[in-house]
């Protein structure tokens, strides 16, 4: 983790930095005197963690974090214990070290940095293993492969061996089951909400009793898809 050192005393930076180089995977990359040297670094570099004193001249350690837009994660370095809950205010403050920091507390501060960067890393790689919704998809018709645009899509009708893709522009009969084409279609835009129906909820006009109303067609809802019908309505 790349990391900067801010405080006004020689000797509190230097104690931290040889914490810090006592661990092989803290790098510290800068150190300053005071907060506002190092606002002018950081509007050029990223860091992943800040060790920050409170109390210095003109601008504070609190001061600084509100300056922050996107703040990495920071550990105080105090010896005044009286600002401990005003610090966890802060979403990006990980831990609060009163000066002369030890060792073994300082080991403490580093592992909670370091659990917070991974949780954050966990939740990046999750977020990119998302599947992609494509806005189309390809049905075989008379030999030809036919694009269709998923969201101009409000009805799918099953009928004995085809279905009946109804959209905005036409629509297409299909030798395919409701079943086959129901995996293909995103959960975000459409349902299942009978055994012969699955419609575009964003494409729905009204709803009465056990049926919904979308362009002229009246569609019947089974009484078990209702519930997970309502849920994906935005009601007031």
């Amino acid at each position: 983790m790349n990391s900067i050192i801010i405080d006004d005393e020689k000797l509190a930076r230097s104690i931290i930095k040889a914490l810090c180089n006592e661990k092989e995977n803290i790098n510290v990359v800068d150190e300053f005197p005071n907060a506002l040297q190092a606002i002018k670094y950081l509007n050029e570099h990223t860091v992943d963690l800040i060790f920050l004193d409170i109390h210095m001249p003109d601008f504070t350690g609190f001061d600084f974090v509100r300056t922050l837009k996107n703040p990495p994660q920071i550990i105080l370095t105090t010896s005044d214990p009286q600002f401990a809950i005003e610090a966890f205010q802060y979403d990006c403050i990980v831990d609060y070290l009163l000066k002369p920091v030890t060792a073994e507390r300082f080991d403490k501060a580093i592992e909670k940095a370091q659990n917070k960067k991974s949780i954050e890393l966990a939740k990046v790689q999750e977020t990119s293993k998302a599947p992609v919704i494509n806005n189309d998809f390809y049905v075989n018709i008379d030999r030809r492969l036919i694009k269709i645009d998923l969201p101009s899509i409000y009805l799918i009708e099953a009928k004995g061996d085809y279905i009946n893709i109804k959209t905005e522009g036409k629509d297409y009969v299909v030798h395919s089951t409701l079943k086959k084409i129901e995996e293909k279609l995103p959960d975000s835009l459409f349902l299942k909400v009978h055994r012969s129906y699955i419609i575009n909820v964003k494409k729905i006009i009204d709803i009465e009793d056990n049926s919904v109303l979308i362009k002229k067609n009246v569609i019947p809802v089974s009484r078990s898809k209702r519930p997970e019908l309502m849920k994906r309505l935005d009601l007031l």
